[in-house]
């Protein structure tokens, strides 16, 4: 049972539109914060330019409105966070809990793709180079609340990970823990493609002092062919018609029940009755073709 006021958030890329993978994401993590009386916030994780779709942050908003899925307070975007960014990693370079490194990406690819620590006592300069954290508090387990313990890959805990690139652009695991805690978000619920990462974003928390959120990690929606439903592997935007039959699919998908003669609900009563209804526990924990 969660005992503090529970804080969920749900953090699309603008790399394109929502797709039916998006969908399980925001309705999983907004189903499950509504259950437990919380807040659900909506935060544009707009922090790569190179990879963002014109456009396509504001038709995520619009489609998570035409699915009725309502936030609470001002929507955040990561590129107007940069200060805050530019503050920890001043902090961290204050600290002796980070450093300027220059090895290339071929250079870590000959090594076998694990970082090795080279620039670690290097003193190299910030000029083209990134920066990485000193992973001194590496973070080799934690408890999902629906995937169980993870055990993360030896290597993926203690290497020393990137914080900043070397274009200046800032990495996805500083950006997302320093804004979950500045959204006060204590419970994250995502795809399990993203379940790995966790450890490094954990070790972050606790590099920083910070508390860490608990999180639930859902099962991934895939193709015939077994590929992710994703930006990348083209898969097709939300139809904007009647938002309800995708609605059920996705509560079909999360093993959730439906209510009996759904096609007579509003949108609104829909929602009302999957979220009195949701159930943690009837999540499958695999990837699944949707039906």
């Amino acid at each position: 049972m969660f005992t503090s006021p529970y804080i969920g958030r749900f953090a699309p890329s603008p790399s394109g539109d929502l797709h039916f993978g998006s969908l399980i994401a925001a309705l999983g993590s907004y189903l499950h914060a509504r259950s437990l009386g919380g807040q659900w916030h909506v935060r544009i994780d707009d922090i790569d330019p190179p990879r963002e779709v014109p456009g396509s942050a504001r038709r995520i908003l619009t489609m998570l409105e035409h699915y009725g899925l309502e936030w609470d307070g001002e929507v955040v975007w990561q590129s107007k966070r940069h200060q805050a960014y530019r503050e920890t990693l001043d902090w961290l370079h204050r600290q002796g809990k980070s450093y300027y490194c220059t090895c290339t990406r071929q250079r870590v690819s000959q090594l076998g793709g694990t970082y090795d620590g080279h620039c670690r006592c290097a003193g190299h300069g910030a000029e083209n180079a990134a920066i990485r954290l000193v992973q001194t508090m590496p973070v080799h387990s934690f408890d999902d609340e629906l995937q169980g313990k993870f055990i993360a890959d030896t290597a993926l805990a203690e290497e020393d990970f990137i914080i900043r690139r070397r274009d200046g652009l800032f990495a996805y695991n500083l950006a997302v823990v320093i804004d979950d805690h500045f959204q006060g978000v204590n419970h994250i619920v995502r795809g399990a493609d993203l379940i790995a990462p966790t450890v490094r974003q954990l070790s972050l928390y606790r590099h920083l002092g910070l508390p860490e959120p608990g999180y639930v990690h859902l099962p991934l929606a895939v193709n015939a062919k077994g590929d992710k439903l994703s930006k990348q592997n083209h898969a097709p935007a939300l139809p904007a018609g009647d938002p309800r039959p995708i609605i059920v699919q996705t509560m079909l998908f999360l093993g959730q029940s439906l209510p009996e003669c759904w096609q007579d609900l509003t949108l609104p009563l829909l929602l009302r009755w999957a979220v009195a209804h949701w159930s943690l526990k009837k999540v499958p924990r695999s990837v699944s073709i949707p039906q």
